[in-house]
């Protein structure tokens, strides 16, 4: 917790993950920067919760924790499913005439406007589940995947998660009103820059692109580099000395 912040940073984890992807970030921003990482049920300090299924309820899940906290200048960071849900919450925001985010960071994720032409998996037996998730993505370290017993704790979260991208139906007629900045991997086999560019048409704002040099799971990978990328990003936002204003 950083009470003396001026800036919320809320980061929405990538299909599967839990807040602690993010302990981290904190250590590579500003202490005027306060990092607020989200835990979604079914994962984590949430465990014994059943996981979400739908976009709609995920949203209104979030919505609910965050209004408290938007007393001040905020951010949103997303990763892969976490950008689709953050782009999600933004809309809500909008249509409640709520509060905005000074900045829409979006992390290794299509723009909705780009179909999925891949068939659904949420609804595949255990075994099969799994095997397309890793040849999909990646990201399952092999000891996890050798481990039966925890992959049965983490194997809701992330099957719920596909079903909330898998079923969701997005409005695009309704554009952004935030500035947005697009980031993606070159290395990365699934979203490709035509399709991280495509984000600019669904953008009534500031449209950013850039890429790293790395796989889906970037942000692990060169932590130090995305939070370099962020700090440029959200320093200028930090509101000078004085009364805090949302």
């Amino acid at each position: 917790m950083r009470p003396q912040a001026r800036l919320r940073l809320f980061c929405f984890p990538y299909a599967g993950a839990g807040a602690s992807i993010y302990r981290l970030w904190h250590t590579g921003l500003s202490p005027n920067i306060e990092v607020c990482a989200l835990q979604l049920p079914g994962r984590e300090t949430r465990l014994n919760e059943a996981p979400l299924t739908r976009m709609d309820d995920v949203v209104a899940g979030v919505l609910t924790a965050l209004r408290p906290m938007l007393d001040r200048p905020f951010a949103f960071f997303g990763h892969s499913m976490g950008a689709l849900l953050a782009c999600e919450t933004v809309r809500a925001l909008q249509h409640a005439d709520a509060a905005l985010p000074r900045l829409l960071v979006l992390s290794a994720r299509r723009a909705p406007t780009i179909p999925d032409t891949e068939p659904p998996t949420h609804t595949l037996e255990h075994d099969a589940f799994i095997a397309e998730m890793d040849r999909r993505y990646g990201g399952i370290p092999r000891e996890v995947l050798a481990h039966r017993e925890l992959m049965e704790l983490l194997v809701p979260a992330l099957r719920a998660d596909m079903q909330v991208m898998e079923t969701h139906r997005p409005d695009t007629t309704q554009r952004l009103r935030v500035p947005v900045h697009v980031v993606g991997g070159d290395d990365d086999h699934r979203i490709r820059r035509e399709q991280l560019e495509a984000w600019r048409d669904l953008c009534a704002s500031e449209f950013r692109l850039g890429m790293f040099a790395g796989d889906h799971f970037f942000i692990n990978s060169l932590r130090s580099e995305v939070l370099g990328f962020l700090a440029s990003c959200l320093n200028p936002l930090v509101p000078a000395k004085g009364p805090i204003a949302a």
